[in-house]
């Protein structure tokens, strides 16, 4: 088939795909306002890039953007294999052979998913500089935001990244209308009710409407894409037997150090023949693909930094439930996961932080401005030592490097969640 039969039959899709869009839930990530820049928005897969491509559609429709102007394609489409950087270019010169008046008036093209365009950045330039278009893309690799799109679009873009709903988001996606201003014993018990179906299941937005053994299931296999399609296959991995144990092996310790080293004394011991060189590249792999991220300790020294473990956090508390049994007993690292989400989502820098006498503080957050917080993450402030032991750490922190900082806990999660 042609690239011009193609793209008139992915085109009819897509008008015919706009006509069925409602209710579609209002991100709180926004591209930036920047006319002449590529616009990126980068991901796990199913977080909810291409319905944040949407988004941006029907804003563009709105303002009477005419939808002829506007060209769609997703490379996750089996019918466009094998891809490369000439079809690339040849859809787009299909596009604007569909609609010639296109030629004399500002488009806006949208390609979803365009690292699996081989090349993509040779013509993504091209395009950028002889057309009057506006491109936005988006991707599933880290490395979009930092090496791919800095040693390939050279300043040409800016990127935001898209995580699955945020707590609130959760909430606007279930229909649940909750009056926090009214922050009665009613309301608390509703909303930690919320929150507990949240930290199950999390956030991922497909999964939202689905019956609670099909959201797990569906969580599952989520995983299992990624891990052949955005690890193994993307990066030809030779043992996917291993890299599957070293991604379990990470989200069983959400909110823990996690030293490599460590791991890798593990496996010889079980008789694995593996160099620690490769155990580092999967590591990176696996924080490329959005699974799971790591946290260095803050220290003025880069030594201590990059010698001390590394805290896990994953893409979503739902994920981690799905590959976990014990509920009870992961709520506190779930919560503490959900607030290290919220703070990427806020754009900040974060680390962890022990105090010169050793007491260990969750998070130091700094804002993409500098402004820079301690945020002491506690599930249970029942207990009495339990809040002299956050407290005390808290304490000796601000003390320390002269920061401000704060304990969350859920009633002051529920109640007004994070203040920067």
């Amino acid at each position: 088939m042609n690239e011009l039969l193609t793209l008139q039959i992915l085109l009819g899709e897509f008008h015919d795909k706009l006509k069925l869009l409602k209710d579609i839930v209002v991100r709180s990530a926004r591209f930036p306002d920047a006319p002449n820049k590529i616009k990126v928005a980068i991901g796990m897969r199913r977080a909810g890039k291409t319905y944040f491509i949407y988004q941006q559609i029907l804003k563009l429709i709105n303002e009477g953007v005419n939808k002829t102007a506007i060209l769609y394609i997703n490379f996750e489409d089996d019918r466009l294999l094998p891809l490369n950087d000439q079809k690339l270019a040849k859809l787009v010169d299909s596009f604007y052979a569909i609609y010639p008046e296109n030629h004399d008036k500002k488009c806006y093209l949208f390609f979803d998913e365009i690292q699996n365009v081989d090349n993509w950045p040779i013509v993504i330039r091209r395009l950028h500089d002889t057309k009057n278009a506006e491109l936005f893309l988006t991707g599933s690799s880290a490395k979009m935001l930092s090496k791919e799109i800095s040693t390939s679009l050279r300043g040409r873009s800016l990127a935001v990244e898209i995580w699955p709903y945020s707590f609130n988001e959760f909430i606007t996606a279930e229909k649940i209308s909750i009056d926090r201003s009214l922050y009665d014993k009613r309301t608390q018990d509703n909303l930690t009710q919320i929150f507990h179906n949240y930290l199950s299941y999390g956030g991922f937005p497909e999964i939202i409407s689905f019956d609670p053994d099909v959201k797990q299931k569906t969580l599952q296999e989520y995983l299992d894409v990624v891990i052949y399609r955005d690890i193994i296959e993307r990066h030809n991995i030779k043992n996917p037997t291993l890299i599957k144990y070293m991604i379990l092996s990470m989200i069983h310790n959400i909110g823990k150090p996690f030293a490599v080293n460590k791991f890798y004394n593990g496996l010889k011991s079980q008789g694995y023949q593996i160099g620690k060189d490769i155990l580092y590249e999967y590591a990176d792999h696996i924080e490329d693909a959005y699974l799971a991220f790591s946290v260095a300790i803050y220290d003025k020294s880069i030594r201590k930094t990059h010698t001390n473990p590394k805290k896990l956090y994953a893409i979503d508390p739902g994920m981690i439930r799905a590959l976990t049994l014990d509920y009870e007993s992961d709520l506190g690292r779930l919560f503490e996961n959900v607030v290290y989400l919220d703070l990427k989502r806020l754009g900040c820098t974060i680390n962890y932080y022990f105090t010169s006498e050793r007491y260990e503080i969750d998070f130091l957050a700094q804002t993409p401005r500098g402004h820079k917080k301690f945020f002491q993450v506690a599930w249970d402030m029942q207990d009495a030592n339990t809040i002299a032991r956050e407290e005390r750490a808290l304490r000796a922190g601000m003390k320390e490097l002269k920061i401000d900082g704060e304990i969350i806990t859920l009633d002051s999660y529920l109640r007004e969640g994070i203040k920067l």
